[in-house]
């Protein structure tokens, strides 16, 4: 049995014997069910660094949303030296380190693609060092070149139509959550002393082809584990011993973090669930009497700051495509323990008062693990924060629980994946509202008028025929599921090959679960456009080629989002019949393939390769986010939308539901006490009808208006707002995303 003088006085065993963080986490933390009242303001260093950090943000905005980016050094765990947010004030810095030698500075990342990272700096003004250029042109492959070399004609042209898009063939896939907490219980030296006896047990002497790239796999995982030591030590510490202290334990765990984001440009690049586990370290700390509050809520909001620093440099398409400049640090709160107990610490607070004592972010993505038996002094102080600075999304612990166990993160917007254990496929969305269009219309596409889809016959009748159209669209979904699920295992195959995570998955176990994210967009106007042909008369309308431009609505039909089960009927068939199509196919490396209905902001993008629908939506206006029902679907209020959205089981969509909602103040209540009572008992509600997910916003459709025409006012540098999944600086969307935002309903009453 291994022990180390470090854990001296934790109490357990099976975690001393094998990598196990969760035991160690059920055997010593300490479940809180008081209040606020204990909570620490922002220090002076807290407040000189924020203000600091806050100086540059301004200067990032007004030079166009970039500070600065690097052009000639290729980003790897060693190839910056030490950064501060301000080199006179590093000895302020309890948590330190950056992604680059400088605050906000933006790496050079071409692994994923040279061109993406060429063209990210052209974008705003850097030009990319030539050499660069030949070295990953001439003599290293790059992960999109790869990817681009083996798709066929007709993936080429799904694409390029944007049937499926979001794809990440030109950046890090992301959504792998490395248990950066291992670094701090274990050191680096006890992890790849494991990671040595895997890599000599791996195999039993015959080299096929998979016993070949794991052995190679674990070879890269223990050389990125020695290189996070290496990347320590520039900052004068030493992480190859577990951590001795609260300091030293956020610390170790933020150097995990840190080699993942100097290594990965992923789409999503979490955090995960670390608040339980840094609560062990601080109580201990605490206890002894070598940590006060106030130093403690000083260590909880610097890592904080550190998070809320995260950039990656993007192309324009992707900001379109994923607006406000997110990274999806999501930070995981609260959840109730597999024996019953909450896991509600009092860093679960300490992370939440970060909102109070640094304002409202978008980053980290604070993601409470929602469930009506938590602490009601947590439920209450959650639900205030939420309605004075719309920061926070709940999801669901009572449905993820017995899927993922209690030790689950989320890894991106809303999916959850067992910490340590698992890695995703992320796998972009598939329009299935454009996949409705080619049904009606034989596989062309209503903008370019190319044919994309099969050359299957199209409707020719005036009118729509429900079984008919049932019928072609059965019939298209299959062609997409099948494109689209190959389109993904090329991707997956290429990324391993040319662009492997090794930071994040020698946090990993060797025996990884994967699963395999696939996505929807387009759902509700899918449901409401069917509803439209079977309860109402939808008449075509065609251009002078025959092909359906638009539609005319002849009578009244249910619409998702009014908790009237005509409708809400038509969104469970959906949602099964996608994901079953899906789970018909090989996926790569045997993963568990998975949907979510979940959009981000691609929902504009989208709209605009889109035709008009049946549902009367416009012809390239924006689809509806999510899981949420199209725009003006809802009449029966708040409650009554949610209520539709229970109706979709979350076991057919592992990948999250996700629901977007905004709520006028005066519609929670006239007071602070009677609002947060009114949040409470609408999460608890809708939660325990098994619902998945909940953005909460609450502001009036006023103040968007005001940011959207004044974003130089103060009140609004800072403002923040939930979209489909993630938080967003609401000045940071494009006007059009903004627009976007404020046609969402907006609940005047529950």
């Amino acid at each position: 049995m291994t022990n180390f003088e470090q854990w001296d006085g934790f109490e357990g065993r099976l975690w001393r014997e094998e990598i196990n963080v969760r035991d160690f986490i059920q055997k010593n933390y300490t479940p809180y069910d008081g209040d606020e009242s204990f909570l620490a303001p922002a220090t002076e260093a807290t407040d000189r660094l924020w203000g600091e950090l806050q100086k540059l943000q301004k200067q990032e905005r007004a030079k166009g949303g970039v500070l600065d980016m690097d052009t000639n050094i290729v980003s790897g765990l060693t190839s910056h030296g030490p950064g501060y947010i301000k080199e006179e004030m590093k000895e302020l810095e309890k948590i330190v380190g950056l992604q680059t030698d400088k605050p906000l500075k933006r790496a050079f990342m071409p692994y994923g693609g040279i061109k993406m990272a060429e063209e990210a700096c052209q974008m705003y003004g850097y030009t990319p060092d030539p050499d660069l250029h030949k070295i990953f042109t001439v003599y290293h492959k790059t992960h999109n070149q790869a990817v681009f070399d083996c798709y066929t004609p007709e993936m080429r042209a799904a694409r390029k139509n944007k049937i499926v898009t979001g794809l990440p063939d030109t950046y890090g896939r992301g959504r792998i959550v490395g248990d950066y907490r291992r670094i701090a219980l274990y050191g680096i030296d006890h992890l790849v002393k494991e990671k040595e006896r895997d890599k000599a047990n791996c195999g039993s002497g015959s080299m096929t082809e998979d016993i070949i790239r794991q052995r190679e796999e674990l070879q890269a995982q223990i050389n990125a584990l020695k290189g996070m030591k290496d990347m320590a030590q520039i900052y004068g510490f030493d992480i190859s011993a577990p951590a001795k202290d609260a300091r030293e334990a956020i610390q170790w765990t933020y150097f995990g973090y840190l080699a993942a984001i100097k290594c990965q440009n992923g789409a999503a690049m979490s955090i995960g669930r670390v608040s339980t586990f840094l609560d062990i370290y601080i109580e201990r700390d605490l206890q002894k009497g070598i940590l006060t509050e106030s130093e403690a809520q000083e260590l909880v909001d610097h890592i904080t700051m550190k998070f809320r620093m995260v950039k990656f440099a993007r192309i324009k398409s992707y900001n379109e495509l994923f607006s406000g400049d997110p990274v999806w640090a999501t930070l995981d709160l609260a959840g109730i323990g597999v024996d019953g107990r909450h896991m509600v610490t009092k860093t679960d607070f300490r992370f939440l008062h970060t909102l109070e004592n640094m304002g409202p972010s978008p980053e980290p993505n604070i993601t409470v693990l929602y469930s009506s038996a938590l602490p009601e002094n947590f439920k209450n102080y959650s639900a205030d924060i939420s309605i004075r600075t719309s920061s926070i999304q709940y999801e669901n612990d009572d449905v993820m629980k017995p899927v993922w166990g209690d030790d689950y993160a989320i890894c991106c917007c809303v999916s959850a994946t067992q910490t340590g254990k698992e890695m995703q496929f992320f796998g972009a969305r598939a329009n299935l509202a454009k996949c409705l269009l080619y049904a009606i219309n034989g596989g062309r596409d209503e903008k370019s008028r190319d044919q994309v889809g099969p050359k299957y016959q199209p409707v020719t009748s005036e009118y729509l025929d429900y079984e008919e159209v049932m019928e072609k669209y059965d019939s298209m979904m299959d062609w997409l599921a099948d494109i689209y699920v190959n389109i993904l295992n090329l991707i997956q195959y290429m990324h391993d090959k040319y662009y492997y995570e090794a930071t994040q998955l020698a946090l990993i176990d060797t025996d990884v679960r994967r699963t395999f994210a696939t996505g929807i967009a387009g759902f509700s106007h899918v449901v409401d456009s069917l509803s439209a042909i079977k309860y109402a008369k939808v008449k075509t309308i065609r251009d002078e080629e025959g092909l359906v431009t638009d539609y005319e609505i002849e009578g009244d039909f249910p619409r998702y989002g009014n908790d009237d089960d005509r409708a809400d009927e038509i969104a469970v068939w959906l949602l099964r019949t996608f994901i079953e199509k899906i789970k018909k196919h090989h996926t790569y490396r045997h993963s568990e393939p998975t949907t979510s209905i979940l959009t981000i902001t691609s929902n504009v993008v989208y709209g605009k390769a889109t035709g008009a629908m049946p549902d009367g939506r416009e012809a390239w206006t924006p689809l509806s986010p999510g899981a949420n029902p199209s725009y003006g679907a809802e009449q029966n209020g708040l409650l009554a939308s949610l209520n539709s959205l229970t109706k979709l089981p979350y076991e057919w969509a592992l990948d999250g539901i996700s629901n977007t909602q905004t709520i006028n103040p005066d519609a929670l209540g006239h007071s602070a006490g009677e609002r947060i009572c009114n949040l409470v008992q609408v999460l608890d509600g809708y939660f325990d009808q098994g619902a998945h997910h909940l953005n909460v916003n609450v502001f009036g459709k006023e103040k968007l208006l005001d940011a959207m025409e004044h974003p130089e006012k103060e009140e609004y540098a800072n403002f923040t707002i939930r979209v489909s999944g993630y938080a967003v600086k609401f000045i940071d969307l494009t006007r059009e995303q903004q627009k976007d935002v404020i046609a969402r309903t907006c609940h005047g009453a529950l």
